[in-house]
């Protein structure tokens, strides 16, 4: 995975090193998953640049193993504070925020081909991003975009969140393909005609689709039914999923199927779980059908994973 701190230097074009001190690192290596390296700088001197994001596409018909998609965005001038002690500190680490270090975040995300391959294997190619998820268009490629609000949003999110162990994780591989949904569009000229769907520009209803999402990550573990979750978020079926659809590019069901399967990986690798605990911890009735979901959906066998 290509070293986070050399989007700085595609990022910013003075020609100066930059001194940085690292205040936050996260990272992730879980195999068949999504990679992802996210650092948070102090930058000792103001910097005075655009927020970056860039994408780089690799490709190579004699080793298809090899593809990947990698997405790499730089920040500025956002503000952390590290004093927390007090417990009644409210502020984000934002622009908001009257902390006292002015911080650069960094933050590089690796798609394999292998994991990309789940979202494209039953879709017929019929545009440049379908073509680039499913490594059909053949000229590898580097590509620089502006960061609009959503994707900004985003990466707010992943550094500033309320989520710890488990949910944490989950809440972060849901937000990265979020985050990937956003930045395809860079491939296509970006147009701001709204929604297809008129009812999203309902403010009760486009929350109530976000909302919808968050209870999923919230009950990882614990399936409910597309009208268990209509009532929840007090909006009827055939809007859910249509409004969830046009937000999120993928179905309510596998949105959902993808999410479990991604803590799966993480339980199995990183946790060490046993096949049966994980099993049990996503809701699955048995472990064979566990086995056959997982096996579907990554291609691998749940055994593979466990250390």
């Amino acid at each position: 995975m290509t070293n986070a701190v050399e989007i700085l230097k595609s990022a910013f074009r003075s020609g100066i090193e930059p001194t940085l001190d690292l205040l936050i690192h996260k990272e992730q290596y879980i195999p068949g998953s999504i990679q992802f390296n996210i650092n948070r700088y102090y930058a000792q001197h103001p910097w005075v640049a655009d927020d970056t994001g860039m994408m780089l596409y690799h490709y190579d018909e004699k080793k298809p193993e090899d593809n990947y998609l990698e997405l790499r965005f730089c920040t500025t001038g956002n503000r952390y504070c590290p004093e927390k002690s007090c417990g009644y500190c409210k502020e984000k680490p934002t622009e908001s925020c009257s902390g006292k270090f002015q911080t650069v975040d960094v933050f590089v995300f690796h798609f394999t081909s292998t994991f990309l391959h789940q979202f494209t294997h039953n879709v017929k190619v019929s545009n440049q991003k379908d073509s680039v998820l499913a490594f059909k268009h053949a000229t590898a490629f580097t590509k620089f975009f502006p960061l609009c609000n959503k994707k900004r949003n985003v990466l707010d999110a992943l550094l500033n969140n309320s989520y710890t162990g488990a949910l944490e994780n989950i809440f972060v591989n849901a937000k990265i393909h979020e985050l990937l949904l956003y930045s395809l569009d860079c491939l296509v000229e970006e147009k701001n005609e709204g929604f297809a769907c008129k009812f999203l520009e309902d403010e009760h209803s486009l929350n109530a689709i976000y909302n919808s999402r968050d209870i999923l990550i919230e009950n990882i573990g614990n399936p409910i039914t597309i009208r268990e979750l209509s009532r929840k978020v007090a909006i009827n079926e055939c809007y859910l999923k249509k409004g969830f659809k046009e937000i999120f590019g993928t179905t309510i069901f596998d949105f959902y199927q993808q999410q479990r399967m991604e803590h799966a990986k993480y339980l199995l690798y990183e946790k060490g779980l046993s096949v049966t605990d994980v099993s049990g911890l996503l809701g699955y009735s048995s472990i064979s059908h566990f086995s056959a979901a997982f096996k579907k959906h990554t291609g691998l066998k749940p055994c593979d994973l466990l250390k």
